[in-house]
């Protein structure tokens, strides 16, 4: 092939999705060319509405790419203007174009910073490729969500899922669920968070990890991130550990950097590492769930469940939740929306001990107005420790809206 020939090749490219179960979407087939500006044919159901809105947001992002002469078709499917941008942008760095350049839309107001021991019962993952399930994510009230770039991403789908989780960073309102991205396995991850740092995430996802070390890489790319961006807020990291190594590393990895929020499971591929079958009553997996969990508490950090696979089973996600709450998990993965409120009724204090707790705490409280070094419930003496777990019980209780 001759060069002019590879140069005409690198020159066209091709993003987005269409068709009659495509929703929320844009497919963009575009052609570069020496001259003659642009030209732009779009196919809509909505043309007749938004036409012009559309054509005009893909006129503004081909000219924030540095674009001025191409042949670009559109073939919508309802694609806000966030996806739009990201589409379009996929499509340009697929001709070999636009290298430098990002076509950013407008951005909503950044929410506050996640605390590092905030409330996580619940993480929503979504595919980081299907935008249609981005805009609405926040309203299933998931304490977090997880625009995920790694397993539910095609291969040949990665460079556009990243600009598109970017944007989405950006432009989507998630209604206070922590915005978290799980990006691939190192060191294709690295190239995700050059994408992703500027529109600062409150936590990463690590997935497949066995060492500290890989950890300390991400945090270390994160950190030059943040100083190019001069980004100050915090990111956190959640590593999962996926493996009989990755278990056997829990506490090393747990304790790796200060940054480091919570460490989570991936049963999934722990138990394909061991051979084994993963059951629903999770007896394959205990002690690696429960070296998990005595790592995260030695290291200081939050202990997170993996996901219940079978959507359709909601009472067998309701044990599992309520069995991973009673060995110290503070949540779980959810894989549908459904999930949600669920997986918040497993991990809410029962009424019987809200009371309990609230007694010890007001116990607590009587004792220090006294100037009592020793804490009694009626004939019975409170140690420390029960003292201070009731106390976080009853905290943990009100930031789940379970008692004022």
């Amino acid at each position: 092939m001759s060069g002019l020939a590879k140069a005409e090749i690198m020159r066209s490219g091709e993003a987005g999705h269409c068709g009659k179960d495509v929703r929320s979407d844009l497919q963009v087939a575009l052609e570069a060319r020496t001259e003659g500006g642009i030209e732009i044919a779009l196919e809509s159901r909505v043309a007749a509405y938004y036409g012009e809105n559309i054509l005009a947001e893909a006129r503004q992002a081909l000219a924030d790419l540095g674009l001025r002469d191409a042949h670009v078709t559109l073939h919508d499917e309802g694609a806000l203007p966030f996806v739009i941008a990201a589409r379009i942008e996929a499509a340009v760095r697929r001709a070999g174009l636009g290298q430098g350049r990002r076509a950013l839309p407008d951005a909503v107001p950044l929410p506050a910073p996640a605390a590092r021991d905030r409330l996580r019962r619940s993480r929503l993952y979504l595919p980081g490729s299907e935008p249609k399930y981005f805009i609405n994510a926040g309203l299933h009230a998931p304490d977090a969500i997880i625009l995920d770039l790694e397993d539910s991403v095609y291969p040949a789908e990665k460079d556009a899922a990243r600009i598109l989780a970017r944007n989405a960073l950006r432009a989507v309102d998630f209604a206070g669920a922590e915005r978290t991205v799980r990006i691939n396995q190192l060191p294709m991850g690295l190239a995700d968070l050059e994408e992703i740092i500027s529109e600062q995430p409150d936590m990463v996802l690590i997935p497949k990890t066995e060492r500290a070390e890989q950890v300390a890489e991400v945090d270390a790319k994160i950190a030059k991130l943040k100083e190019q961006h001069r980004i100050s807020r915090p990111i956190w990291l959640m590593p999962i550990l996926e493996s009989a190594l990755g278990i056997e590393n829990a506490f090393a990895v747990a304790a790796s950097s200060p940054n480091v929020a919570a460490i989570t499971i991936g049963l999934e591929d722990y138990t394909a590492d061991l051979g084994v079958v993963k059951t629903s009553e999770g007896t394959e997996s205990l002690y690696a769930r429960t070296r998990l969990v005595n790592a995260a508490r030695a290291a200081g950090v939050q202990a997170i469940d993996s996901v219940y696979g079978d959507v359709a089973d909601m009472d067998g996600l309701l044990r599992w939740g309520q069995k991973s709450r009673a060995l110290g998990f503070e949540g779980m993965g959810c894989v549908h929306p459904m999930q949600v409120a669920v997986v918040h009724r497993a991990f809410a204090p029962t009424p019987a001990e809200i009371e309990k707790a609230q007694k010890i705490v007001a116990a607590f409280d009587e004792a220090q107005q006294r100037g009592l070094g020793v804490v009694s419930l009626g004939s019975k003496m409170i140690d420390a420790p029960v003292v201070q777990r009731a106390v976080k019980l009853v905290k943990r209780a009100k930031e789940m809206g379970v008692i004022p």
